[in-house]
């Protein structure tokens, strides 16, 4: 079970680079000017055997017109909302400013862990200023250096003593579905129609996670988990950006699933906001049903065909192309049913397995007829391949004389091979080569 982590600050601390360097990427964009961060960014960071996400909090600041100072003390609000942790980030070079002061407000009124970060401590003298945040009366504030990472990896321990420990209660091993979207795509009407009518047969129990709500669901045959997050608390008069809300959520209820899934709306076609769920769902690993909602009210169908528009989004969403696609209504329950069935029946294939000597016999020769391109005039011969035991997901490892000569579009071609004789769909599959 996933925990996440919520960096907060005022603009120009350095929350970006901080997030950069925790989850061992460049996605965020980092520069001198206040604001740069527009995007949510969302990102893993590993450390000694745990596991948890971080949310970087720059570029809430949505409307133009609000005053800053509202904008981020929302933004702090609703992290916090949904976060487990908070790092709150503040310049040593600039002191306490009014506005930490105001975040700091907020930050000691709520019930979660705080861990005071005093950045942009680039040499010795510079934690001596450290003392002035004891003021904030969030406790002591621990010195770091984003951008040369020195003092991070204190920080780091001290997030994974601290995060509360999510052992998931055991839901007995039934499968996990969320439905997922951008706001508006119809996923509290598909849960809905779902549940619907005999509300007596569904059981609900909490997860671990203050949000995710896991509903049992017993009848026609099924047995699994739906990982609830349309409409699960609302907020007190926090007039919270939707979108931003509907990450966070998603974060949540990707992490606790085996399969997701994916709500678009046929109305208004394949947005960034879909692109960015899929990309969560993506480097979670979990598998994916998509299923295109308000098909009925789509109105000019010669315009637009199931074919084309199922192709636009297999598109996008390359390379992965090998998921089941649905168009259905949650309003009037048009091939609902056939959803529940796919998100099963793709569940049922991420738990698929492999005979060792079946996939030698059908991977050796195909292998032997497009070996992998020789580099810099090495032959790379690949002689033996397996299905790992007990992964989350199918993962096969090929024993190669040159492993590190293999690119990724010769793993995508054996994916492609291993999709094309055994049944896989919706989920997603790891390739290792190794040295044999």
């Amino acid at each position: 079970m996933g925990n996440l982590v919520a960096i907060v600050g005022r603009p120009n601390v350095g929350k970006s680079t901080l997030f950069n360097r925790l989850t061992n990427t460049r996605h965020a964009i980092v520069s001198d000017v206040a604001g740069t961060t527009r995007d949510r960014q969302y990102g893993k960071c590993e450390w000694c055997g745990h596991e948890f996400s971080v949310v970087d909090t720059g570029g809430w600041v949505v409307n133009s017109d609000d005053i800053f100072e509202d904008a981020i003390r929302r933004q702090v609000i609703v992290a916090t909302e949904e976060a487990d942790l908070v790092l709150f980030l503040v310049d040593i070079k600039n002191g306490v400013t009014d506005w930490d002061e105001d975040v700091a407000q907020i930050l000691r009124r709520i019930k979660l862990p705080v861990i005071l970060v005093a950045n942009k401590a680039d040499n010795n003298e510079d934690n001596y200023y450290a003392a002035d945040f004891y003021a904030l009366g969030l406790g002591e504030p621990h010195t770091i250096s984003a951008a040369t990472g020195s003092g991070t990896g204190d920080l780091l321990d001290l997030v994974v003593e601290t995060l509360p420990n999510t052992d998931k209660e055991d839901l007995d091993e039934l499968p996990r579905f969320a439905v997922v979207g951008r706001p508006n795509a119809g996923k509290s009407s598909l849960i809905n129609a779902f549940i619907g009518e005999d509300r007596n047969i569904v059981t609900e129990i909490a997860g671990t996670t203050r949000d995710s709500i896991y509903t049992k669901y017993d009848k026609f045959g099924f047995n699994f988990y739906l990982v609830d997050t349309a409409g699960i608390r609302r907020k007190n008069k926090v007039t919270e950006d939707l979108e931003f809300y509907s990450v966070m959520r998603s974060i949540r209820a990707i992490e606790n699933s085996d399969v997701c899934i994916l709500m678009i709306d046929a109305t208004r076609g394949i947005e960034a906001q879909d692109m960015n769920i899929f990309q969560l769902i993506q480097r979670n690993n979990k598998s994916l049903v998509v299923v295109v909602n308000k098909w009925d009210l789509v109105e000019d169908k010669s315009q637009i065909s199931i074919k084309t528009f199922e192709n636009a989004i297999r598109e996008r969403m390359a390379p992965f192309v090998d998921f089941p696609i649905i168009f259905a209504s949650a309003l009037t329950k048009q091939r609902i049913f056939k959803i529940l069935e796919t998100a099963q029946w793709v569940y049922n294939n991420r738990k698929a397995r492999v005979g060792t000597t079946k996939l030698n016999e059908v991977m050796l020769p195909l292998i032997e007829a497009f070996p992998p391109p020789s580099i810099k005039g090495k032959y790379i011969k690949i002689k033996y391949c397996a299905q790992l035991p007990d992964t989350q997901i199918p993962s096969f490892v090929f024993y190669a004389n040159l492993p590190q000569y293999i690119r990724e579009p010769y793993k995508r071609f054996l994916e492609n091979k291993i999709r094309e004789h055994w049944e896989m769909t919706g989920s997603p599959i790891n390739i290792f080569i190794r040295q044999k």
